[in-house]
């Protein structure tokens, strides 16, 4: 810059600082792809915003509509300046533009209003339906909660999906991964565990929050209206990083939508928060980080991405009683490749995290739904997730389900089958169909309870499985005229007396009796 350039920054920096001393004030000597390096800000923090001064630039003046503040936030300290990412649109920053330390972390508004409501990673909402007056802003990085503060998990996270809750249970403060290819069903398990909340009694119903990363926004419109039409929005705020936004704002998305529900964990509420899907953040990350020139490391990622992570699901929890007893469960997706889970990613967010459902191409392909591989899937909560109902029933269908997998494989080699083997194959068969279960169907817990039992107890043996869907429809069906306080039974104790037991059998046989 030549003398005279160099005068008139001085000048302006003076004014722009307005008493503040230099160290407070900037000057950005570089923009590109949504990154600036400035120099000056001696005293700027780790994750501070900082704001541009348009009006410092005379072409910004005459060129552009100002569109309000336009905000940036610091990544990178080093020796001689910092860098940050631009929050908005990066055409409106120009070298030599002055920028001023704002002292407050990047902190988005949250509260009840934010409820029903559509927004980006900066809280603006983008639904048409006009401003929030939210209750309080909140920064999106913060430390987790340390173990002391915390409980055992032990609440069940009921998804409506058969699959789900009876092998693989979700407890209220756990994090369990969805991890699968693409076009596999990942999204359609984590929104049925939204629409199932509906099954949920409305004083113990945890309020959702859907983050979409990278997504195409015709996608989440799509979803909106459909939680829209099947009264689910009521407790329900999505956050929206689209395929379209800033690589910035897809890397704040999932912060976003944590802090949202830390809000009402900390006000003793159960909050269920979707990271739909990790995998595109983490391409974000890489790209703002190699703009950034931090060196990356294995599979092209730098070294700190699994702080990114991992800082994330860490701050899901169940809270102590002290604390409020509140919870906030994370269901994060991840995108694989061939079905290889020993990418770097996947690997990295499986360590992370409390269990995975592993959603399998192949077992899509048969028709499988949901397409879950049984073997390797896992919750480390496991059975304290469960109601006593329905650990009762589902003692063994895991193994069960994958010795069948595993001599369903063997048949192939073999036409000459034991009449043993046989029937187990039947039997497997049986409980995979019923285990298949239809998109946005979730089924309430007492239910899925009910027809587990029938299965488990071979009251269906005599039912082919291409039939099993019809069977259990007409079960059910039956139970509302006749049943219908078992069913209520089952619901108000979670668990399977005696005398419930009893009812139920004696229930079964007429129904199979009806049948012929």
């Amino acid at each position: 810059m030549d003398a005279s350039i160099i005068e008139r920054l001085k000048k302006e920096i003076e004014s722009f600082a307005q008493g503040t001393e230099a160290a407070e004030v900037g000057v950005v000597v570089k923009v590109g792809d949504g990154i600036v390096e400035i120099e000056g800000l001696e005293n700027a923090s780790m994750a501070e915003m900082v704001r541009f001064d348009e009006s410092s630039v005379s072409d910004v003046k005459s060129a552009v509509a100002r569109e309000g503040e336009l905000f940036g936030v610091i990544l990178n300290l080093e020796e001689d300046n910092v860098k940050a990412i631009i929050l908005g649109d990066s055409s409106r920053i120009r070298e030599g533009m002055l920028v001023k330390r704002t002292e407050t972390l990047l902190s988005i508004p949250v509260g009840e209003a934010m409820i029903g409501r559509i927004v980006d990673p900066l809280g603006v909402p983008i639904d048409g339906k006009g401003p929030i007056q939210a209750d309080k802003t909140s920064p999106i990085e913060r430390e987790a909660y340390g173990v002391i503060d915390r409980a055992h998990v032990d609440t069940p996270m009921h998804t409506g999906i058969k699959a789900i809750d009876s092998l693989i249970p979700i407890g209220r403060g756990q994090r369990e991964l969805i991890i699968g290819d693409r076009g596999t069903g990942k999204t359609t398990v984590a929104i049925d565990a939204i629409l199932n909340q509906l099954n949920e009694p409305e004083e113990t119903r945890p309020l959702c929050i859907y983050v979409a990363i990278g997504q195409k926004e015709s996608k989440v419109a799509r979803i909106a209206s459909m939680l829209a039409e099947r009264g689910a929005m009521a407790y329900t705020a999505i956050v929206s990083a689209p395929a379209s936004s800033p690589a910035a704002f897809q890397f704040l998305a999932p912060y976003a939508g944590v802090t949202i529900g830390e809000y009402f964990m900390d006000n003793g509420k159960d909050v269920l928060v979707v990271y739909d899907d990790l995998s595109k953040q983490a391409v974000a990350y890489r790209q703002l980080s190699l703009l950034l020139r931090r060196p990356p490391g294995r599979e092209a990622y730098p070294g700190d991405i699994f702080y990114l992570h991992s800082r994330l699901l860490e701050r899901a929890a169940k809270l102590s009683k002290e604390k409020g007893g509140g919870s906030l469960t994370a269901l994060p997706i991840i995108e694989t490749q061939e079905g290889d889970i020993s990418a770097y990613i996947p690997t990295n967010v499986i360590s992370i995290t409390d269990g995975q459902m592993f959603l399998e191409a192949d077992l899509f392909n048969k028709g499988t739904r949901p397409a879950i591989n049984v073997g390797i899937s896992v919750s480390r909560v496991g059975s304290d997730a469960q109601t006593k109902a329905m650990k009762k029933v589902s003692g063994r269908i895991k193994l069960d389900l994958a010795q069948f997998r595993e001599l369903e494989a063997f048949m192939q080699f073999s036409q000459d089958l034991d009449a043993e083997t046989k029937a187990q194959i039947d039997s497997g068969r049986r409980l995979s169909a019923i285990l298949n279960q239809n998109k946005n169907t979730p089924i309430p817990f007492e239910r899925q309870v009910v027809v587990m039992y029938a299965t488990t107890n071979r009251f269906f043996d005599r039912f082919p499985p291409e039939k099993m869907g019809e069977v259990e429809e007409r079960f059910l069906a039956f139970l509302d005229r006749e049943g219908k306080s078992i069913l209520e039974s089952i619901r108000s104790e979670k668990a399977l007396s005696e005398k419930t037991e009893s009812d139920l059998k004696a229930a079964l046989e007429r129904f199979v009796s009806t049948l012929g």
